[in-house]
């Protein structure tokens, strides 16, 4: 790889990492700010690429936060040539937003013994894209956000509680704090009559599911220095708000707007972890994602897909 492609790896690490800190050091968590925009009437969802399909992992941060700070309502974007082929054109004067794809490429190398081997290389490109307000032209189903049926509140509480039965994870409930116990291997929870209200006990279930999903059986993320070590902790503490963000986007549910108490007390940790390590927001995304993958994974219709695959 060439020292100026190297260099502009790294740049864009950088980049977003610093943007944001400077979200954090003013006291908002960009992952949150869906929530907290005049348009949070609307219904909650990941950011989606041209053809339906949802982002995941750093993308879902970046496109949330873009969609707040420039007033976009509509979940979809499109990179420039997408919108051409469509049949669309981006309004002249407008700028896009920035989403990155990872990927890795082999290459071979000479070992110390004169042998040859294969080392994968991990690499990040960036690339813009439009949000549909931007773009005009298209086929009007694309500016038609449809309308979804106004739920009872007690549904959308069954809706989460058969998500989070078919994990198959034990969950204890008692007492006044959320945990989970990697030892018993089991989530503590209050009782569900404490919360503020139903989003408020999704959004935390889901923080303490991304936890459970550490263990060595299931995604094996190492907690083994997470009471030791305060950054180690903090790390985890990120994926695990992260994985909720995104599961609760999944669900349809809009999570907690104030941080939980003991959670609060990490924003501290984090600008430290993300002042020292660039790609360490990358690094959490990604396993964020996976916990939230692995838990969809335990639902009754993946089962169904994989078997009628």
């Amino acid at each position: 790889m060439s020292r100026n492609k190297k260099a502009e790896r790294i740049d864009i690490y950088a980049r977003i990492t610093d943007r944001i800190v400077a979200e954090l050091e003013k006291g908002v968590r960009p992952w949150m700010q869906p929530w907290q925009s005049s348009d949070a009437s609307s219904s909650v969802t990941r950011p989606l690429r041209h053809n339906g399909l949802p982002y995941s992992g750093m993308n879902v941060l970046l496109l949330w936060s873009e969609a707040v700070a420039r007033g976009f309502s509509n979940p979809m974007w499109m990179t420039f040539r997408q919108a051409l082929e469509l049949g669309g054109r981006v309004r002249k004067g407008e700028t896009g937003s920035v989403v990155v794809f990872a990927s890795r490429f082999t290459r071979t190398e000479t070992d110390t013994s004169g042998e040859e081997i294969d080392r994968e290389i991990p690499f990040l490109k960036a690339y813009s894209v439009f949000n549909i307000a931007q773009i005009d032209g298209l086929p009007d189903h694309f500016y038609q956000r449809q309308a979804e049926p106004v739920r009872d509140p007690i549904a959308r509480i069954e809706h989460a509680d058969r998500f989070f039965a078919n994990t198959g994870a034990v969950i204890r409930y008692g007492g006044d704090r959320a945990y989970f116990a990697p030892v018993t291997d089991h989530i503590q929870m209050p009782p569900f009559q404490t919360f503020r209200d139903a989003a408020s006990y999704v959004a935390t279930l889901s923080h303490e599911l991304t936890h459970w999903t550490s263990a060595p059986h299931r995604v094996n993320r190492d907690l083994s220095r997470y009471a030791k070590d305060c950054s180690e902790r903090a790390r985890e503490e990120l994926i695990a708000e992260l994985g909720s963000c995104f599961l609760c986007a999944d669900l349809g549910i809009a999570p907690e707007l104030e941080p939980r108490p003991d959670h609060a007390s990490y924003l501290g940790s984090w600008l430290k972890v993300l002042g020292c390590d660039k790609r360490a927001i990358f690094s959490a995304a990604a396993h964020a994602q996976r916990a939230v993958a692995f838990l969809h994974g335990l639902q009754p219709e993946a089962a169904e897909e994989c078997e009628a695959a």
